[in-house]
């Protein structure tokens, strides 16, 4: 399964995903940096930067590991949506597979619009895209 990210909203596009990944089907997401979150967006970005920025309290050197890049964060909140610390959750996100942009090898294929994730679904227009999030941590987008 192919699914077009553009336009679609994040928590519920991962939701279908993390489905068909635990039936076991490969799932591949393009257009990542324009998926769309919904919501306030100075909570949400205030939110992401509090994450990037956390550090071990015992081993304050021991880096952030919460996702800069627009491909990494929508396919952290798929992880989310898995049971990962079974081997079933492990085996089903190595079937994900994140791209920023079209590659060239699926450009040929036929995606996929998850109708229930489709921002025209939405009643108010407070959202904002994935790829400002990225550039807002410093991540490349």
């Amino acid at each position: 399964m192919i699914i077009d990210g553009k336009d679609q909203i994040l928590g519920r596009m991962a939701s279908v995903a993390a489905k068909k990944l635990l039936e076991g089907e490969e799932v591949f997401i393009v257009n990542a940096e324009e998926v769309v979150i919904t919501g306030n967006k100075d909570y949400f970005f205030d939110l992401y930067k509090k994450r990037a920025q956390f550090k071990d309290v015992a081993n304050p050197l021991r880096g952030s590991f919460f996702p800069k890049r627009s491909d990494r964060i929508v396919r952290r909140s798929i992880r989310g949506m898995l049971p990962w610390k079974k081997d079933k959750g492990k085996q089903a996100y190595k079937r994900l597979k994140v791209y920023v942009g079209v590659p060239e090898e699926l450009s040929e294929k036929e995606f996929v619009k998850i109708n229930g994730a489709d921002i025209s679904k939405l009643k108010n227009r407070r959202y904002f895209r994935v790829k400002e999030i990225s550039s807002s941590l410093g991540g490349r987008v």
